[in-house]
């Protein structure tokens, strides 16, 4: 069991997420890609691109971090964007069932939203939709 773990549950996998800018109430689909070893988690993120040139097509990122217990933080790192995607911070809580992480990204300190995180699909991801279009 890696130091990290909550109830022994590992984050590797394949995650869901929702991710939603404040004040134009728009909400972005994302799919992540989660390793986690003890010390570290490492990923990478696919998303559409929804704004400016790039829109229509896609957006990819890495992904840093760590969890302490339920408490997970990385940094997300946009691969080849534009001037208004570069660095974007995650702070998030891993739930009781370790299946959903929801938190808070900040984007220099200036702009910030919430998101949410599933690793199930169907049910789970429009149950996750609705949770973050409330917040």
């Amino acid at each position: 069991m890696n130091k990290g773990d909550a109830d022994g549950v590992n984050l590797t996998g394949v995650w869901q997420g929702l991710y939603t800018y404040p004040g134009i109430n728009k909400s972005v689909a994302f799919v992540a890609t989660l390793i986690e070893t003890p010390g570290t988690l490492t990923g990478a993120t696919h998303e559409p691109c929804v704004f400016r040139d790039g829109a229509g097509g896609s957006l990819f990122a890495t992904l840093l971090g760590v969890r302490e217990g339920r408490r997970v933080t990385f940094r997300k790192t946009y691969e080849a964007a534009g001037p208004n995607y570069d660095l974007v911070d995650y702070e998030g809580t891993l739930s009781a069932n370790g299946i959903e992480i929801e938190g808070r990204w900040v984007i220099r300190r200036v702009w910030s939203g919430t998101f949410l995180m599933v690793r199930e699909t169907g049910k789970a991801v429009a149950r996750s939709r609705k949770v973050v279009e409330r917040a």
